[in-house]
């Protein structure tokens, strides 16, 4: 059970127009602009799929829909995710599927018309390469008991299955919950039939997911939102552990399982799991004490110091205490006849718990990294008593972590570390910059269980094929973990795991790694387990093949002909008020910190939801305030110690374009004179099939092209708020404290981040000047509501990292500021940005997306690279 809860999908409610008012009255008003902020904050909020419904009787709902799913596919941080399409009305439905681009979600078909318009719907829904939703509802009804739900979902997948050739990971069946708590008798079972329900699908059905709508349960409770947010948390335990992969969830209206009060706790608990008769009578009668529910911030409470010295170890564990270990170690000690015991008894025992309540969504990774460190000082306090600890450990299992050759960026590799750890596995963590021929000597001299590999960089993905290849030939039998921001499960499928017989997993986030590890050494699990593995990767494979159709993408002369074209060129340009290049070597941290986009800090810690409504979020609100206040405190010592300093270097240029490529020169006149530019950039160009005849993008449509008789501009920066926090994180390494090494480089990264929009705005109001009024919040500069884009090499609109090399040429990046390049070109130090300036009005932020054969070898070309070269360093645009 230990990432069931992590697995478990939100599907985002708020924008269907009948659970939702202010969603209706936005769409029946025409307000699209603000309907797409609800989108984009369920998203933010930690909404996996949003679930879109236009079923309202004064409105034309097939063009609603259509409307808002186009309006969505053009907002990348909406358009990440899956979009439901939600509808009674069969039209509705498939307004929505000619718009949603990727693979949208039917909610929903059912057998309630006959088997004839089930299978008729469902091959339309197959036919434009959706999933869906399948209701518990045939010609008879609406499923209530359990053998009801469960004999018309079998009946549905055996049809969809065998009549219609659908996949059936890509059956979701929803077996309908009902409210309990209604006062009539057979309404009692309601949510026993539903959990029951979904034990039978994940048992007999294989592959099928299975969903719900939460809000339905608590219906009857209506008006006391305590109470309700008290039935859907009760409810969501019960039900996930029994399989539910996903539900139609207001995350804000839930809360903590383990907070529930005990007396609310117990009186839910026997209405949904139908345990008392008296069960709603009782909750009747209780329910009005917490609709003035207030929770206080309790007062420091030292009662647990009057515990045992094991409780208290348990104790100082869970809640990341670290004030009086040394002294508990130490009566610990006193008391065990070996200081081992005590790490391999009552300590071990305290991470087990801590492992636990992780694994069951019932602590925060925050925690658990705070939990890391008090384990970490406890057996530091006790290595001089021990000798030879780490022979002598009893851990479930070795593992050999490295970020690999050419790249610096360990936070994620770190934060798996630190859960691994807490789960009673050693790590043995070798660091940035990992050379294969290190990562297999060690592993061998170690005799580790398992090997992880961990990259953010394309050229990464390479090494890692690498790694894979060295493997096979020195003889290695151990499973190879994949992650990485930049890693994906199809690149491990196609050009990592053919490289490697033994398993080869990818690992998506922190929460997968402990069941996967823990799956590949068991005995009994670790068959099962590649298997299913295997199977992913074939369906991986497929899907990547049918992406490779010829149809799918535009010839490459095709796209470049669907170019964003302006014949105005003339009047929108603005000169520079200083072109050359200039340092910023002495930046005040405080300046920044008006800057700091927050968000992303809170992701890195696998908080989700957006800044500053994650602070009152019901679930994770009071982590969150405490990891910001943490990350303030060490933001005060930095700037106050001064132990991290920031650097900038930035220049503005002239420049032309040509086809997909910028010439980039030192003066105007050089421009004109057809004298040889400083650097040419060589682009990429958007090759999918737009819809409403959008424009295939390049980087280069953005600048004046060379025969418009028009010199136009680029400006390119580069800037770290990293000098210093290596060094820094490195100290609190020493000190066996993880949270405060992990700290350190979130809060750099967060402050280079702040840096590049504090000196983007420097740019568009003052050193380029074409913005000069420009009046703009916070909150709209993270929003990018300013003209002009400043994309980073390496990134969606120019994804191939060599590129950064010419930026580095260009701006001296080195000897200016002494920020360097790896061989892979990873930025050192870490916590940096780089990137180019464009001013042009219409300049957008883009995707290239996936290329074509005739784009590559073109590109291949311009570059001086092999098929191969140009292959890997593309890799996922070639996905």
């Amino acid at each position: 059970m230990s990432d069931v809860f992590s697995r478990f999908i939100n599907v985002g409610e708020r924008t269907n127009v009948t659970g939702s008012a202010i969603f209706k009255k936005l769409i029946l008003n025409n307000d699209y602009e603000a309907a797409i902020e609800v989108a984009r904050q369920q998203v933010e909020n930690g909404a996996q799929i949003i679930d879109i419904n236009m079923d309202e009787a004064m409105l034309d709902s097939e063009k609603a829909m259509k409307t808002f799913c186009n309006l969505i596919a053009a907002e990348p941080d909406i358009a990440k995710v899956p979009i439901m399409l939600d509808s009674s009305k069969w039209s509705v439905i498939e307004a929505g599927l000619k718009c949603v681009q990727g693979k949208a979600i039917v909610n929903s078909i059912s057998l309630k018309e006959g088997e004839e318009e089930f299978l008729r719907q469902a091959k339309l829904v197959k036919k434009y390469g959706a999933a869906t939703v399948v209701m518990a509802f045939d010609e008879h009804g609406q499923a209530e008991t359990r053998e009801q739900k469960f004999a018309i979902c079998k009946r549905a997948y055996d049809l969809l299955v065998q009549q219609v050739g659908f996949a059936p990971q890509d059956i979701i069946f929803d077996p309908n919950i009902f409210a309990v708590a209604t006062g009539i008798e057979e309404h009692n079972d309601y949510a026993v039939a539903f959990i029951d329900a979904v034990k039978d699908i994940k048992t007999h059905l294989p592959h099928a997911k299975v969903s719900g709508g939460l809000s339905n349960v608590s219906f009857s409770f209506r008006g006391n939102n305590p109470v309700r947010e008290a039935m859907h948390s009760v409810f969501l335990y019960h039900a996930i552990r029994a399989g539910l992969d996903m539900a139609i969830v207001n995350a804000g209206q839930l809360t903590v399982y383990d907070d529930i009060p005990a007396e609310l706790k117990e009186a839910v608990e026997d209405v949904i799991l139908n345990r008392d008769p008296d069960a709603t009578e009782r909750l009747l009668d209780i329910a009005p004490n917490y609709l003035s529910d207030t929770k206080q911030e309790s007062k420091k409470d030292l009662a647990w110091r009057q515990e045992t010295v094991e409780k208290r170890l348990e104790i100082a564990l869970v809640k990341g205490i670290t004030e009086f270990i040394e002294q508990d170690v130490e009566e610990a000690r006193q008391q065990y006849d070996q200081p081992l015991s005590i790490i391999e008894g009552p300590l071990m025992d305290g991470m087990n718990v801590v492992g636990d309540l992780f694994g069951a969504g019932k602590m925060f990774l925050p925690q658990v990294v705070k939990s890391a460190r008090v384990m970490k000082q406890a057996v530091a306090y006790l290595n001089p008593f021990i000798e030879a600890l780490k022979t002598s450990s009893s851990s479930k299992g070795k593992v050999l972590m490295a970020t690999v050759k050419g790249d610096v960026h360990d936070i994620g590799k770190n934060i798996v570390g630190v859960v691994l750890q807490c789960n009673n596995y050693e790590v043995i963590d070798l660091g940035v910059m990992v050379p294969a021929e290190t990562i297999l000597e060690t592993a061998k001299k170690e005799q580790v269980d398992i090997i992880g590999l961990s990259g953010l960089i394309t050229p990464s993905l390479d090494e890692m094929v690498h790694v894979a290849k060295e493997m096979t030939r020195q003889g290695l039998d151990l499973p190879l973990l994949i992650g990485g921001a930049t890693t994906s499960k199809t690149h491990t499928a196609i050009k990592i795991d053919p490289h490697y017989s033994h398993p080869v997993v990818y690992v998506p986030n922190a929460s997968r790694a402990v069941s996967v590890v823990s799956n590949l050494l068991s005995s009994s699990l670790r068959t099962g387990f590649v298997e299913q593995v295997q199977q992913d990767y074939e369906r991986a494979k497929a899907q990547h093949a049918r992406k490779h159709q010829a149809n799918s993408l535009l010839s490459f002369a095709q796209a470049r002909e669907n170019r964003f074209k302006r014949d105005d060129w003339a009047t929108q340009v603005t000169r520079p008020k200083q072109l050359g290049i200039q340092v910023l070597d002495q930046i005040d941290l405080n300046q920044l910190r008006d800057y700091i986009d927050w968000t992303p800090f809170f992701l890195t810690w696998q908080l989700h939801g957006k800044y500053p409504q994650i602070l009152n979020h019901t679930v994770v609100g009071e982590q969150a305030k405490q990891l910001f206040e943490d990350a303030n405190t060490l933001l005060d010592e930095i700037i106050a110690q001064n132990s991290i300093s920031a650097k900038a270097v930035f220049g503005l240029f002239a420049a032309n374009s040509f086809d997909e490529s910028i010439e980039v020169y030192p003066n105007e006149q050089s421009s004109n004179q057809g004298a040889e530019p400083l650097e040419t950039l060589h682009c990429l160009r958007q090759q999918i099939k737009t819809r409403n005849n959008t424009p295939n993008f390049s980087l280069s449509d953005f600048v004046a092209p060379k025969d418009s008789g028009v010199t136009d501009y680029i400006g390119a920066f580069a800037v770290s708020a990293g000098f210093g926090a290596d060094e820094l994180a490195e100290k609190f390494l020493e000190k066996h404290d993880d949270y405060q090494n992990i700290m350190v480089k979130a809060v750099a990264d967060r402050l280079a981040e702040a840096l590049a929009e504090f000196l983007h705005e420097k740019i568009r109001t003052e050193f380029w000047g074409y913005a000069p009024d420009e009046s703009l919040t916070n909150e709209e500069l993270i929003r990018e509501k300013y003209r002009g884009i400043r994309p980073a090499p390496g990134y969606a609109a120019c994804p191939e990292h060599s590129e950064k090399q010419k930026l580095w040429q260009l701006l001296d990046v080195e000897n200016n500021i002494g920020m360097t390049l790896t061989e892979s070109y990873a930025m050192w130090p870490s916590a940096s940005v780089s990137g180019w300036y464009f001013a042009h009005p219409d300049s957008r932020y883009f995707a290239v997306g996936q290329l074509g054969d005739d784009q590559l070898a073109h590109y291949a070309e311009l570059k001086g690279w092999s098929l191969e070269q140009a292959e890997t360093m593309l890799a996922p645009n070639r996905q």
